[in-house]
């Protein structure tokens, strides 16, 4: 695939970790739940948005209502194709699922939606991208970001779930080859490819309520931090920036990165976008970045330690030349939930607009 048309692995998406600042009451009262008193919203499985963790606590809320469970069932599950491009369309195979006594979830991002269906007892190990706190305890079957197809097979699952991007494509045919059944859920880069996704996992697992729930408590928690967000953030221009310096990758986002949807939520425009960028990710060039002049650049935590840090960062050729250079302006998520678009978006948006705040403001990240 040429580097244009580059997507990072979903098992690298960026991600916010402990140096998160806790979202401001006046921001998201939702989200903290400084609210209080008679108005705080009630923490139901249908809809109420909750006492939403806040995203530096690492962990997720899982529904409380129990659903019902209809199995066997028989789901759609996208053909994994390594010649496949961007362009072409998505096939399908029919994949039945009988028992799920023994869950293992090969992205981060599937897991969240596994564990916040209320399903989390039955995980039986996790991708190295599960970082919050219910799943530390779980064996790993990835290596480097890649599955070890006899990890997988040594925790005897009875479904897996994984995504189009899950590889290497041999090791996920060893598994299939086993006679475990695999589905293989769609990836969300928007906010539109998210509620559908929560309801496929669900579907596949028997508890097709459970993620019409998880959707519509969603929705209605993102329409309150949307409330504040834009209006507190302003309209900074943010570069997007995915970086990995010891393989020599220094990536710019543009529209359909996922990076673009997220900072258009709180009010941002993406720098990717307004110099005219066509792929969701395209190798950066000094003359761009200088031209784009960005005031702030988002990256995510591996990458920016990978180039040295912040220090590394201003010497990437162009980056100095911009007002985000000059200032330092540079925020990063935690490899794992930035670009997820799960169940800890609304943590995300609001942390994410909390900081761009803080920089608007001249805080610093």
């Amino acid at each position: 695939m040429a580097p244009a048309a580059f997507r990072p692995s979903a098992h690298a998406r960026p991600g916010r970790g402990a140096r998160a600042l806790a979202a401001a009451c006046a921001l998201a009262l939702a989200l903290t739940g400084c609210s209080g008193g008679a108005g705080a919203p009630d923490d139901t499985a249908s809809g109420g948005t909750g006492d939403i963790p806040d995203l530096a606590e690492n962990r997720l809320q899982p529904l409380e209502e129990d659903f019902v469970q209809q199995l066997p069932v028989t789901v759609d599950s996208v053909v994994l194709d390594p010649y496949r491009t961007s362009e072409d369309p998505l096939e399908y195979e029919q994949v039945e699922v009988t028992d799920t006594s023994r869950i293992l979830p090969l992205t981060g991002g599937l897991a969240e939606i596994v564990f916040t269906l209320g399903l989390g007892d039955r995980v039986v190990g996790r991708d190295v991208a599960a970082t919050f706190d219910e799943a530390a305890d779980l064996p790993v079957v990835t290596s480097g970001h890649e599955v070890s197809a006899e990890s997988v097979l040594a925790l005897e699952p009875t479904v897996i779930l994984a995504d189009t991007q899950t590889g290497p494509p041999e090791a996920i045919e060893q598994i299939q080859r086993s006679g475990i059944p695999v589905v293989i859920i769609e990836e969300a880069w928007s906010f539109d490819e998210m509620y559908p996704r929560f309801e496929r996992v669900a579907r596949a697992l028997g508890v097709p309520d459970a993620g019409t729930a998880l959707a519509e408590r969603t929705r209605a928690q993102m329409a309150e931090v949307r409330e504040g967000s834009a209006e507190a953030v302003g309209s900074p221009l943010v570069a997007f920036l995915y970086l990995r310096g010891t393989a020599g990758v220094y990536l710019i986002g543009g529209p359909g990165s996922g990076a673009d949807a997220m900072l258009a939520e709180v009010g941002a425009r993406d720098a990717g976008v307004e110099m005219g960028l066509t792929a969701p990710f395209t190798p950066i060039t000094s003359e761009a970045l200088i031209a784009a002049q960005p005031e702030v650049i988002l990256v995510m935590t591996k990458g920016l330690e990978s180039v040295g840090g912040v220090d590394g960062l201003v010497e990437i050729p162009g980056v100095a030349q911009t007002p985000a250079g000059r200032d330092r302006a540079v925020i990063d998520f935690e490899d794992g939930v930035l670009l997820n678009f799960g169940p800890r978006t609304p943590q995300v948006i609001a942390a994410l607009a909390e900081e761009l705040t803080a920089v608007a403001a001249g805080e610093g990240p």
